[in-house]
């Protein structure tokens, strides 16, 4: 398993009092870098929930910590902050899991693919944050016929509830004005946990990741959380780390003010 790095708590909070709306970055950072940038996420008051530590998942499970609850905005950003997260099973009450080992993408380890250069050259796409978040999220839940979804309409609610207090955020991928791909995830502090991505064009979601990757690291962000290791999150460089260690990184890390950029930028960029 991957080691990480000793990390230096943050000392300023993530919350704010603030709507949520976009904020010129010369109010976050002295004017010094270009661009719109979101504003700190809104407070969402106390879970009345107590999920249960994640050092008692049950490890045969999945790392399930428990069943349950809510899909409160307060519900939530308590998980998360934990390192705890839904994940919805039919004929179940709502489980929380918390695995170990976690899957994280580095963001010096994104790898990029020579194939995927060449279209970041040659595409024309541009890529957004925030931009539209709920068409995102249905595009996330739709699934070929015969494919189940855990993305239901109660956890889209959910997740479109964080997003309006600043806790959530989408990148969308345009091809002209198509949406041609993007993800959503929950930001807590500079930790990024991934949900879900989609693509309508070949390599449209890649192109979402490798965006978020260099939008996240520019803001500050020091983590990407894509939560269980598939072999398609591996080929693009993610790692499994001890679940111990990806709490003591997410508890320096959640307070961590991450101003991330808006704008509609050229994925030429990335190449």
């Amino acid at each position: 398993m991957a080691a990480w790095p000793t990390t230096t708590p943050c000392t300023r909070s993530s919350g704010g009092s603030g709507p949520t709306a976009p904020v010129p970055v010369g109010e976050l950072a002295g004017g010094s870098r270009p661009g719109v940038r979101a504003r700190p996420p809104q407070p969402v008051g106390p879970s009345a929930w107590r999920i249960p530590d994640p050092v008692h998942a049950n490890a045969d499970a999945g790392g399930v910590v428990g069943f349950g609850a809510d899909l409160k905005p307060a519900t939530l950003v308590d998980a998360y902050r934990r390192g705890i997260f839904p994940w919805p099973h039919p004929g179940v009450a709502l489980p929380w899991f918390s695995p170990d080992p976690r899957a994280v993408l580095p963001l010096d380890r994104m790898r990029v693919a020579r194939s995927l250069r060449q279209r970041l050259r040659r595409c024309g796409w541009e890529t957004t944050v925030d931009a539209a978040f709920e068409q995102v999220v249905a595009a996330c839940a739709a699934r070929p016929a015969g494919e189940g979804t855990w993305i239901g309409d109660d956890m889209r609610r959910a997740y479109v509830q964080l997003w309006r207090r600043g806790w959530a955020h989408s990148v969308e991928v345009w091809d002209g004005d198509a949406l041609a791909g993007g993800l959503y995830g929950v930001a807590v502090g500079a930790c990024f946990t991934g949900e879900s991505m989609f693509h309508r064009a070949t390599d449209a979601s890649k192109v979402a990741l490798s965006d978020l990757v260099e939008r996240w690291r520019e803001a500050g962000g020091a983590m990407i959380d894509v939560q269980l290791p598939t072999e398609h999150l591996t080929r693009l460089g993610a790692v499994e780390i001890r679940r111990e260690d990806f709490i003591t990184r997410l508890t320096a890390l959640r307070d961590c003010p991450t101003p991330v950029l808006l704008d509609r930028l050229p994925v030429s960029r990335l190449a």
